[in-house]
């Protein structure tokens, strides 16, 4: 017998529960299917404040403010002798003021337990085996975790898997990213942070000495451990091999400014990579399916805006597919895939301007005016899709403009 269900979402961690707890707020059947069990290790630890707006849709803002997590309320940026802070508390954009450095392990399992108690069903250790969309359906194969197999027949598909990409993968979407491959090698450490130019409740990206191309983040927890990891193109890393801690050592160590700070550190957490993260598919969404976060398009952790581009598509499509649900018109291009890719298209003109320089001058020139500063601040904290800042608005002319001040200035 084939399971009826209205809409199944694969995959529960954030972009999923968002889109999941959403829809089911506004009276829709809802199944979540994970392959993995949580609590389980996610990249991703540090949130902008734009994703304080779609945990808050969701119905679950008072149980992430009360859970603990270390207040983050701006970033700082390190490079030799020069050093720069953003405050979310003064951006341009009239949102939230704060997010939090969260250990994803912790923080999917708390949207995801939310998700649930306002009755959405979330099966666990569920892997999809097949998919088969038809013009009025769209169907499932399954495996659960007895290795049983089994069918589910939905309206509609989420995919929210993340780095798994299932629906990309399934249906052949996946695409070359214009990114250059890069890898990153992380770990957590007990900090024991004392230096004063460390602030805690900021994160900290510090850029290599030598290696512009190669920067670091220091994410602090509330319980006086870190996540630190180091980011750069593959043959930056290729001589360390497959000794993880030895590649990561070797960069804080030939940072100074970065070396100081975790100087008292204890190392007592085994390293781990991630490489040719950056990817990118064909289409958003088909018949009877939209694509998600991480299970669409990746960027670069550079400024934490992947978990920020995965909750926005979950409100929008969520909120989309209600309507569609309830017999309205939608149209997934205009209404999902164009104002996703928006923001997108944002984020990835900084990147790439972090990389090229461009946008590392902006970020160190100490003459900025507050206006200039107030705009990046938005940014920074995740608000890509504001076209009443001129720095989304007109991303590419307006970074363009602004390095090249920074250098005849």
């Amino acid at each position: 017998m084939i399971e009826q269900r209205r809409v199944v979402v694969i995959g529960a961690g954030p972009s999923g529960a968002i889109a999941a707890a959403i829809l089911k707020r506004k009276g829709n059947d809802v199944l979540v299917l994970e392959k993995q069990t949580f609590p389980r290790f996610s990249i991703g630890e540090s949130l902008l404040p734009h994703c304080l707006d779609f945990i808050e849709e969701a119905g679950m803002l008072p149980q992430v403010e009360n859970y603990g997590f270390q207040i983050k309320n701006g970033a700082a940026f390190a490079r030799g002798d020069e050093y720069s802070i953003f405050d979310f508390g003064d951006a341009f954009t009239d949102g939230k003021k704060y997010a939090y450095e969260i250990r994803r392990a912790e923080f999917d399992k708390l949207l995801a337990d939310s998700a649930a108690e306002q009755g959405v069903e979330i099966r666990y250790q569920h892997e999809i085996i097949t998919t088969n969309f038809q013009e009025d359906s769209a169907r499932l194969t399954v495996k659960d975790q007895q290795g049983e197999i089994y069918q589910v027949q939905a309206e509609f598909v989420l995919d929210a898997s993340g780095y798994g990409r299932v629906l990309a993968r399934l249906l052949a979407l996946e695409t070359p990213s214009e990114l250059p491959v890069r890898q990153a090698v992380f770990t957590h450490i007990e900090d024991r942070i004392t230096h004063p130019a460390f602030e805690r409740d900021k994160i900290l990206i510090t850029v290599h000495p030598e290696l512009n191309d190669v920067w670091f983040w220091l994410i602090p927890f509330s319980d006086g451990r870190s996540s630190i990891g180091v980011v750069g193109l593959d043959r930056y890393f290729s001589q360390f091999g497959d000794d993880l801690s030895a590649c990561l050592h070797h960069f804080v160590d030939t940072t100074p400014s970065l070396k100081r700070i975790v100087s008292d550190a204890k190392w007592d957490t085994p390293c781990s990579k991630l490489f040719g993260y950056s990817a990118n598919v064909k289409q958003l969404f088909g018949q009877r399916f939209a694509l998600l976060g991480n299970s669409a398009e990746f960027l670069d952790p550079v400024f934490s805006s992947g978990v920020t581009i995965a909750m926005h598509g979950a409100s929008l499509a969520a909120n989309l597919l209600d309507r569609q649900l309830r017999g309205q018109q939608v149209d997934w291009k205009s209404e999902f895939a164009d104002p996703l890719q928006q923001g997108v298209d944002t984020f990835k003109t900084y990147v790439m301007g972090w990389y090229d320089l461009s946008f590392q001058r902006a970020v160190f020139w100490q003459n900025k005016s507050r206006h200039i500063e107030r705009m990046i601040s938005s940014l920074l904290a995740g608000y890509a899709w504001d076209e009443n800042n001129p720095f989304v608005a007109d991303h590419k002319a307006k970074l363009a403009a602004l390095s090249q001040f920074c250098v005849e200035k």
